[in-house]
């Protein structure tokens, strides 16, 4: 059976590692990559150190409005699927990419697999909210990450061909953690000690688009008990600049470039606690112990909120402040709510049987 899977952001990238590993054992795969996530060093440096082969295709799509992305990448994925003709694509998560790759199977009466179904965070006013809602219900195969995403599904009517397989990114971080301690030298290189600094990502349009929320986290982060370490998204950087806040981050935060996929992980793992509006980021924190803190108002992965090792915050500037400062001394016992980290091999065993 041929396969054509489809991905287009860091995240996906990762989720992708440990399947593609696994698929290339019994199936033919052909990888198209759309070009969401465009800048070497937040999608090629990817490529290298996971070990995946490069995209058979690259869209190159690049960035611009919803509407405009999502439309050109699905006349150039059908374009592909047309050519190529695979049996099922596989989509990740809730990007562009996602609903693109989706949609344009689906038109072709391609079955479409969808990895990490489920996830709802119930605000419709963030575009990936209706991108995973939208694959959810046009895919023929739905792999959930967690019990909480089933219910989800079963909630919204959709119950047949759903597989509880566990998340993938558990199957990545497990791998690259040993790695990166290993090989990454990004701690030393930095100057950081083990569980002397908090590291933070900001990069949601909500956060970094509206000065008073962008205000707010970039104070909170400034005045940190902790160092804060900040690799920065374009974006923000570019946001930082148009509302006058460069000088502030810049003298309380340390704003590093992106880093490749291994020293992140080092950067997580060796970080007090985490301060973050990213979804996928959360998670690994979760996977590798580390506190989060998350500065939106929902998140995808109530589990880990519920059990005590996550908090919401918004873009509140004392509800921030507080949860970087006090003491999270003892933690709760850490469930795992994600399966045992061979969500890869379930799913290759339910394809196995589409065949």
């Amino acid at each position: 059976m041929k396969i054509a899977t489809i991905v287009g952001a860091r995240p996906q990238f990762i989720k992708m590692a440990p399947l593609s590993k696994e698929l290339d054992k019994y199936f033919e795969e052909v990888v198209i990559h759309t070009g969401q996530h465009y800048d070497h060093e937040m999608d090629g440096i990817f490529f290298e150190e996971l070990n995946i082969a490069e995209p058979d295709y690259n869209l190159g799509v690049g960035s611009g409005s919803h509407g405009y992305q999502t439309g050109e990448m699905l006349k150039k994925i059908e374009d592909i699927l047309l050519e190529e003709e695979p049996e099922l694509v596989i989509v990740y998560g809730d990007t562009n990419s996602t609903i693109a790759g989706a949609l344009a199977a689906s038109k072709l009466h391609i079955k479409v697999a969808h990895v990490e179904a489920g996830l709802r965070s119930f605000n419709r006013d963030m575009p990936e909210e209706i991108n995973r809602i939208v694959t959810d219900h046009i895919s023929d195969l739905l792999f959930a990450p967690s019990e909480t995403a089933v219910e989800h599904l079963k909630n919204e009517g959709v119950v047949d061909n759903v597989h509880l397989v566990g998340d993938l990114m558990y199957d990545a971080i497990l791998w690259a953690r040993d790695i990166a301690k290993e090989k990454s030298y990004v701690l030393e290189r930095l100057s950081l000690k083990e569980n002397q600094y908090i590291l933070s990502t900001v990069h949601r349009p909500s956060n970094t688009d509206k000065k008073e929320n962008l205000e707010s986290i970039i104070k909170a982060l400034a005045d940190a008990k902790l160092p804060v370490v900040l690799p920065i998204h374009p974006r923000t950087r570019k946001r930082l600049k148009e509302f006058d806040l460069w000088k502030t981050a810049k003298e309380g935060i340390k704003i590093i470039d992106p880093v490749g996929y291994l020293d992140f992980v080092r950067l997580i793992d060796g970080a007090e606690r985490l301060a973050t509006d990213s979804g996928g980021i959360q998670k690994e924190a979760f996977f590798l112990d580390t506190p989060c803190v998350t500065v939106r108002e929902e998140t995808e992965w109530v589990e880990t909120v519920e059990c005590g090792w996550n908090v919401l915050v918004g873009a509140d500037l004392e509800k921030i402040s507080d949860a970087l400062n006090q003491e999270w001394v003892p933690l709760p016992k850490k469930p795992e709510p994600y399966g045992d980290g061979e969500a890869s091999k379930k799913i290759v065993e339910v394809l196995e049987d589409e065949k």
